[in-house]
């Protein structure tokens, strides 16, 4: 548990900010504990705080300049290139992100290394099969890539590929350079007419349909998740795998290389395909057999293949694959253009600086999955769900362990249309981050609630009315704990807080019984108080005397002359005076 920090007998400070992923390494998660004989007289406070210090950004293989630039402007850059495992491991605890392209193992150890400070790995082009995802979630690590900016271009070289690989284009211009003139040893084949299948169809492998067909292909394609109305809209019929691969003319491999596709073209798959078959791979080596493409080659059933990527890179010197003489070779260029070096570069430093800004990354690849426009429409609700739930703990009396807690969200929209992953994630990283020292975020909260006996449920209710709005509102509740602020135990005796967004801003709608208004920007003051004459006053020049402005002011009440909760907005930190003089006016009260 975090260190306690104890104040004034009349006075509690809170910080209700939603940190930064940047901002968690240099500031403590503060659990305030009085003694029950200290709690009588207790205002609230809630201030935002800010820290300037520089995250630190680890770019370990060649980037774009531009991205470089861009990165420069919000962290401290260390550009260091050709690391060891062993100095990898080593500069590691000293950075807060890590960017690299595909030729660097980011293992369990180097998550391990890190100890807890690596926020965020960056992945400069598509496939993230060199970091480990599962250790990246377990050390609460977001893991983000770059999906669109090399697309074109990965789609171009596998076009580039296929049709040099078609009319021997390599093989016959080494021919030539060294002296021969061998017109009817290279005589090629004909793309027209004939059928390719596009193993992956995803952004790459639907800009290759797109190609294909524009070169008069038939074009066919094998994806488990791709959905049939998009094919069918650029005019490929989706089938399986082993129909794909048996009727193939051509076959151009875009899977990303997981347990399920290592060696998916293997010995017993290449027997199944059209004698002569030609292949492409521009995604990953890993997911051919290369010793098995080696005697299917030899064996007549594939006529070529043309290759950008491979199992290990780079490939060895005496590799029979790489020097067969019916097969073309690149050295990894599928994303080597200009403009997709500078493009990629600038996709992975946006979605580094973001998720170190605590945004919401929409490639983020081991976080909830969800569409852009809806993390968009979600965000100040995300915001509204991870106030509410560092509210909620910190209203937790010392001592009582936060162990079941239901989130209820209000919204006329149907449940199907409503995706509360992420709302749920952030309100768990409001409520253990004040009590804890673990970082939480969207990637590990759902594993850290439970490793530390968190039972998060959640409730829908249905409105009545528009669903242009996705939520109406949020309200936490804490069971079984006793709360140090006793306005907040709710009528069912749970520690309760309510909020919803108002023009974009968080608001806290309700504490336990009593509504209330009050924005959670900046700084607020809340107390528990009879409802009686000259309140407001008494406050409010008191506030003025210490030179606090104050922004707004609210009052809940059950019903007049009983209890009450006053929310104060200010401007400035409030001084520790300021807040023991208000918690000594006779009417502010905290009941045991």
């Amino acid at each position: 548990m975090a260190a306690s920090h104890s104040f004034s007998p009349s006075s509690t400070l809170i910080s209700s900010k939603a940190t930064s992923l940047s901002s968690l390494k240099y500031k403590l998660p503060i659990s305030i504990t009085l003694p029950r004989h200290q709690r009588r007289r207790t205002p609230v406070v809630y201030v935002v705080a800010s820290l300037d210090a520089k995250p630190t950004v680890l770019v370990a293989e060649k980037l774009g300049q531009a991205g470089l630039d861009l990165l420069k402007t919000f962290a401290n850059v260390d550009c260091s290139y050709n690391l060891t495992p062993e100095e990898l491991c080593t500069k590691i605890s000293l950075c807060d992100a890590l960017i690299v392209r595909s030729g660097t193992k980011v293992n369990r150890e180097v998550f391990e290394s890190s100890g807890g400070r690596l926020k965020v790995v960056g992945r400069a082009g598509v496939g993230i099969d060199n970091v480990d995802l599962g250790a990246a979630t377990e050390h609460g690590c977001l893991v983000v890539n770059a999906p669109t900016a090399n697309t074109v271009a990965a789609a171009e070289h596998g076009i580039a590929l296929l049709t040099a690989m078609a009319r021997n284009v390599a093989q016959a211009d080494a021919s030539i350079k060294a002296g021969k003139w061998q017109r009817n040893k290279y005589v090629g084949v004909s793309l027209v007419g004939k059928t390719l299948a596009v193993m992956g169809f995803g952004k790459v492998g639907t800009e290759v349909a797109r190609r294909a067909k524009g070169l008069g292909m038939h074009v066919i394609a094998h994806d488990p998740y791709a959905p049939a109305d998009r094919a069918h809209a650029i005019g490929v019929d989706l089938v399986s795998f082993d129909e794909a691969i048996s009727t193939a003319d051509f076959l151009s491999l875009h899977m990303p290389l997981t347990p399920a596709t290592s060696k998916i073209l293997n010995d017993e798959n290449f027997a199944k395909m059209k004698k002569g078959v030609r292949i492409v791979n521009v995604a990953r080596g890993g997911v051919i057999d290369e010793d098995a493409l080696v005697r299917a080659l030899d064996a007549g059933i594939v006529a070529q293949a043309a290759l950008d990527v491979f199992t290990v890179e780079p490939p060895p010197q005496d590799s029979k694959l790489i020097h067969h003489e019916n097969v073309t070779v690149t050295p990894h260029l599928g994303a080597s253009t200009m403009e997709a070096q500078e493009g990629v570069a600038i996709e992975i430093a946006e979605a580094v600086v973001g998720a170190l800004q605590g945004e919401l990354a929409a490639t983020a690849v081991n976080a909830p999955m969800v569409p852009a426009e809806v993390l968009t429409e979600l965000k100040p609700y995300v915001t509204l769900a991870e106030k509410l739930g560092r509210l909620a703990v910190q209203l937790v009396a010392g001592g009582s362990g936060v162990k079941s807690v239901k989130v209820t969200y209000a919204s006329a929209r149907a449940p199907d249309d409503l995706d509360t992953r992420l709302l749920r994630a952030m309100v768990t990283k409001g409520l253990i981050e004040p009590i804890s020292s673990v970082f939480v975020n969207l990637v590990n909260a759902d594993f850290t609630a439970k490793q530390r006996g968190v039972r998060i449920s959640e409730e829908r209710v249905l409105l009545d009315g528009s669903p242009e709005s996705p939520l109406e509102s949020i309200q936490v509740q804490i069971a079984n704990v006793e709360s140090r602020f006793a306005s907040a135990i709710s009528e069912s005796g749970e520690v309760t807080v309510e909020g919803k967004v108002k023009d974009g801003i968080p608001h806290l709608t309700k504490v336990g019984a009593f509504e209330v208004d009050v924005s959670l920007e900046g700084n607020i003051i809340l107390c528990r108080q009879v409802d009686q004459p000259g309140m407001i006053g008494t406050v409010g020049s008191i506030l003025g005397e210490e030179n606090v402005n104050v922004s707004f002011m609210s009052v809940g009440r059950i019903a007049p002359r009983k209890q009450a909760i006053m929310a104060i907005g200010v401007d400035e930190h409030p001084s520790k005076s300021a807040l023991k003089r208000i918690g000594e006016i006779p009417a502010v009260e905290e009941v045991e």
